[in-house]
């Protein structure tokens, strides 16, 4: 079964997001073997410097790294990625599976992005479009493009 770890920057904290989330990797589970990694924003001042973000997206990248899996096809969300249909992420997703990986590694970084060495790291540099969204309601709307790629790939009803 194909492993996929969605590694996101803090934690939610709404009820709602939390219950949407845990819906949509219930979902997924049936697809693939799932893992959620919630891994700690670097605490910043009120008014942080350029020099305080970047050594706080530095330190985040230290953890990141730490934490993928070993092997995965990583691919991370940010502004200046590409633009995929729902149907071009699924069949991306596929391509990956049949070159032989056995995992991928999807990452959300924080408020302040991601340092410019997890994005040169990538295989793959994804966005979600030209609008911004806040941290948590991306992490769901990756989860359910993530379930909904899965169900593309099997033929299901749920993708119309």
């Amino acid at each position: 079964m194909f492993d996929i770890t969605l590694i996101t920057m803090g934690k939610l904290k709404e009820p709602f997001y939390i219950s949407a989330a845990s819906e949509y990797a219930k979902r997924l589970g049936g697809y693939c073997k799932f893992t959620l990694l919630e891994l700690p924003e670097t605490r910043l001042p009120e008014n942080p410097s350029p020099a305080e973000i970047s050594a706080g997206l530095e330190k985040e990248a230290d953890l990141i790294f730490s934490k993928m899996p070993k092997g995965a096809w990583f691919c991370v969300f940010t502004p200046e990625g590409k633009l995929l249909s729902s149907e071009d992420f699924a069949k991306t997703l596929k391509t990956v599976k049949n070159s032989g990986k056995s995992s991928a590694c999807f990452l959300i970084g924080s408020s302040f992005g991601m340092a410019p060495r997890v994005k040169q790291r990538a295989d793959f540099r994804l966005s979600m479009g030209p609008m911004t969204f806040p941290h948590h309601l991306a992490r769901i709307m990756v989860l359910e493009q993530l379930y909904r790629a899965e169900a593309i790939q099997a033929g299901s009803k749920y993708h119309k």
